[in-house]
């Protein structure tokens, strides 16, 4: 028993190993990448995310630019084409109204109709524009 005890003594390691168990080296070597390059690739990645939000920004702006001039140009053809809609509708209703009122008198009521409607559509319109300035007003005025 003493000869088992001497050898276990001289033995540095646990009992239950093999006897050609070496343990492995550590390797301090590679430690991985630091602090500091991190905060470099997350800059480089933030300047790579603004880049490319400022060239879809841009794609974006362009086509959006391009379908409101194609808008602008539909929306004027359909205003001239009331318009003209419009035209046609006096002119029917003064020779609708020349057998009852006569000529003047069929367009002395259309022009005053007329007249009265564009008065009522200015009047909406003077609404809206005090609506507007009073919402931009600091209030000093009241």
């Amino acid at each position: 028993m003493d000869s088992e005890m001497q050898e276990r003594a001289e033995y540095e390691g646990p009992l239950d190993l093999p006897d050609d168990y070496e343990p492995e080296e550590e390797d301090y070597g590679d430690p991985g990448p630091s602090l500091t390059d991190d905060i470099l690739a997350l800059l480089e990645d933030g300047k790579t995310y603004a880049e490319a939000e400022v060239a879809f920004q841009k794609s974006r702006a362009g086509f959006t630019a391009n379908r409101l001039k194609g808008a602008i140009a539909i929306a004027l053809g359909a205003f001239g084409v009331f318009h003209l809609a419009l035209i046609a509708f006096t002119v029917g209703a003064v020779i609708a109204l020349m057998p009852l009122l006569g000529p003047w008198g069929a367009t002395a009521v259309v022009t005053i109709l007329l007249i009265v409607f564009g008065v009522v559509l200015l009047r909406l319109l003077k609404g809206r524009i005090d609506d507007i300035r009073d919402a931009f007003s600091d209030g000093a005025d009241e």
